[in-house]
Order: structure tokens, then sequence, then C-alpha cells
């Protein structure tokens, strides 16, 4: 079960952590082999979004933190569809069968919505706060993270994913045999 409330040793880890803010990885990390599930049923990884920088974004249904950043994560994978991916991992325990319908009725059908209903991710990323966003670059590496909130719209933010934009290499161009 992912644990919401601070330990006393977690509360003075969180005073050196900033809510809210990127939290660089240097040198970039590979991503954790784990699999999780799209909102239809089909199995999924992180290596399956390599080619691409990514915001993996772990949330859940019942928490506030979440649903105050939703909108801007939209308003993200909006503006940079095709160059930047936004993976919405439900960690509800209740899977497609709760996320679902929550997601109709707050509309926010434009997210990439993955699940995650045995906080696979959360635990191999070892996520302890709703939401937690981890940012990939295109190779798949961890780059950095997010712990709380976040504004995805806002100058600092963008700073941080436009240049991971520009440096994403083009696919490779696939010729079909002659």
């Amino acid at each position: 079960m992912l644990l919401i409330t601070l330990s006393v040793a977690d509360a003075r880890a969180a005073d050196r952590i900033r809510l809210g803010e990127f939290t660089p990885v240097q040198p970039p990390q590979p991503a954790p082999a784990v699999s999780f599930a799209t909102a239809a049923g089909k199995t999924v990884s992180l290596a399956d979004f390599r080619g691409r920088p990514t915001v993996v974004n772990l949330w859940a249904t019942w928490c506030a933190p979440c649903l105050r950043e939703m909108p801007s994560l939209v308003k993200l994978q909006a503006e940079f569809a095709g160059r930047l991916t936004v993976a919405a991992i439900a960690e509800d325990h209740g899977g497609a069968k709760t996320v679902a319908p929550f997601v109709a009725r707050r509309r926010f059908e434009a997210l990439n919505i993955y699940l995650d209903p045995h906080q696979a991710l959360a635990t191999a990323f070892d996520v302890n706060f709703l939401p937690t966003s981890i940012v990939l670059n295109a190779a798949g590496r961890v780059v950095g993270r997010i712990v709380g909130p976040a504004d995805w719209t806002s100058a600092g933010i963008l700073a941080v994913l436009r240049p991971l934009m520009q440096n994403a290499a083009a696919p490779p161009l696939i010729r079909a045999p002659r």
C-alpha cells in the first residue's frame, strides 16, 4: 500500500525536497523494467516509451493534490503532442473499474491513462508521496523527478522539458525491402 503520511524520518527528508519542483538526477539513470497496463488492459513498460521524452506521472483518484495537477498535464500533453509523452499512471487498487469512470467524469480522456493497481512503479521508483512524476529522456533514462503537484505549464518546468525535446533523436527510418 502506498503511504501518503510522512514518518518523522520522511518529514526530515521532505524538508530537503521542494514539493512541486524538478530535482535532477545526475547522471541520468536507467528506468526500472516494470510492467503496468494501458486503460484497455494491454501490458506495457517504460521501455515502450523510448524515442521520445516522457513524463511519468504517478497519481490516484483519491489524491486531491493529483487532481489539482491534472489540468496542467492535459495542457502539457496537448501543447507538445508528438514531441513529448505524458503517461498518467493511476496507482489505484481498483484498476480500470475505479479509474475509467473517474477519468470520464473529470474529462481527463485527453491524457494517456495507464493503470498500476499493484503499485509496481511506485515501489520501483521508491515513491512515498502522490503525485510524483519521473522525467525520462528519449533514451528512456531518468533525468529527474518532481514530488508533489506541479504546474506543468510553468516557465521553470518548461525550461527543463524543452531541451529534452530538442535533443530527442528522430526515430530511425525503416526502409521497406525491395
